[in-house]
């Protein structure tokens, strides 16, 4: 797929119209419920972030209706709570995107921005929203560690950074080099996967007691 101008930056326009089906889904999702955010999630945090947490896309009901991302949903319960425990954010969770909470040191983005029907987003929108990811990384001077929310987020990671998907380990808790970047694996914080067991608060607390490490260290 071509590359627009506009995927020469690190947020996409508001508009976006580079993936057919997410734009429908996009206008089906407006019509219903015209007083949502209802467009790809901007990334949230500073420019100085020396941190990335990397999630697959918006929720429907999450970052398609508050416009930040993980907020208002499940997941943004346990990722904000474990931010908050391990000092990289402030303020409080409130699950709306006034709640007065701020990152420190942090940003959170997603690998594609605009929510997907089903929470499953297409190859070839990964493919048609990886311009933007590799424009962030590039916008992030300090960046050093990156946590990617699951295998999706870590696929596209590697192919923004021009690295094979293959590279690196995959599973909960791997880390490894992918360009100047170090990355810590996580399993996505997921309804399905707290609930289930798979994810326990613990587990996901050490990935970010570990890059918190890595960064004083």
């Amino acid at each position: 797929m071509a590359v627009t101008p506009a995927a020469a930056v690190p947020e996409p326009p508001r508009d976006c119209s580079l993936c057919p089906r997410l734009v429908a889904y996009r206008r089906e999702n407006q019509a219903r419920n015209p007083d949502w955010w209802n467009g790809p999630a901007p990334s949230f945090g500073g420019p100085d972030a020396r941190l990335l947490v990397l999630g697959l896309a918006p929720g429907r009901t999450g970052a398609n209706r508050t416009g930040r991302p993980f907020t208002g949903d499940h997941a943004g319960v346990l990722l904000f709570q474990t931010l908050l425990r391990t000092g990289f954010a402030e303020g409080s969770y409130g699950a709306r995107p006034d709640d007065g909470l701020s990152l420190v040191d942090c940003m959170i983005s997603n690998a594609v921005r605009c929510a997907p029907p089903g929470n499953r987003p297409e190859t070839s929108e990964e493919a048609a929203c990886r311009p933007f990811l590799a424009a962030r990384l590039a916008a992030l001077p300090r960046l050093k560690v990156v946590v990617t929310l699951g295998d999706v987020a870590r696929r596209n990671l590697l192919r923004a950074l021009g690295l094979p998907a293959s590279a690196g380990t995959s599973g909960h808790g791997a880390e490894f080099d992918a360009g100047p970047y170090r990355v810590l694996n996580s399993y996505h914080c997921s309804r399905l996967n707290t609930n289930t067991g798979r994810l326990t608060p613990e587990m996901f607390e050490a990935v970010f007691r570990r890059a918190r490490a890595l960064l004083d260290g």
